[in-house]
């Protein structure tokens, strides 16, 4: 099967802005923040989306687009259930790396490091900060389980409404995570491919070297 556009003529320039190292902030987390909102103020689709990457045991990869909700000096935060695909892998190999892609910005944030569990009660306070439907369906979905038919996830959802009807506690197996970046890169388009290319590593205790690579 052949696409039938010429997916290798689809191209775009780049040249909005242009990113300077002796401008960056000194801290990436930092950097991190005045990005994010710029692209909220941006008006960007979905700011927050990021795609999560993690591995499982034998090392084989898998990917998706999970929803940042803090990012705070611990790293990046962000909720799921623990029975998940992503969870179970996370219990294997407690690494990740995340990509936040702003095109309307012509931006790129990658972010890799070590993953851990939030506090419960940290978990507890953001659950019952979200819409009851939400917090229903945390607790309706088997998540990355085989599903016979929708009718299932929708009966458990009505289950839990008549169990829960005001107040709805987080599952034992829903909670947070947070990712701890120990490398940071920020991209940022330039015409002509000859892209800006940050990248952040650990120095000293808090410090952190930036470097420029070829893009």
């Amino acid at each position: 099967m052949r696409s039938k556009t010429d997916l290798s003529q689809l191209r775009k320039d780049y040249g909005q802005q242009e990113l300077d190292p002796e401008s960056a902030a000194a801290d990436p987390l930092e950097q991190l923040h005045r990005w994010m909102e710029e692209a909220i103020a941006a008006g960007v689709n979905e700011p927050s989306a990021m795609h999560l990457a993690t591995v499982d045991a034998t090392g084989a990869p898998s990917g998706r687009i999970v929803l940042c909700k803090g990012i705070d000096a611990r790293g990046l935060l962000f909720y799921t259930n623990y029975a998940s695909r992503k969870g179970q892998q996370l219990s294997e190999q407690p690494r990740a790396a995340a990509t936040f892609f702003w095109p309307e910005l012509e931006r790129q944030v990658r972010i890799e490091g070590e993953v851990s569990r939030l506090p419960a009660a940290e978990s507890d306070a953001y659950f019952a900060s979200r819409p009851y439907a939400s917090r229903i369906g945390a607790w309706a979905s088997r998540q990355s389980a085989p599903m016979l038919s929708r009718t299932q996830m929708i009966s458990k959802a009505a289950q839990i409404g008549l169990r829960y009807p005001l107040q709805v506690p987080r599952p034992d197996f829903w909670g947070g995570y947070v990712l701890n970046g120990r490398r940071f890169e920020f991209w940022q388009g330039r015409p002509s491919r000859m892209h800006d290319r940050l990248l952040y590593l650990p120095e000293a205790a808090s410090l952190w070297r930036r470097s420029r690579l070829f893009p």
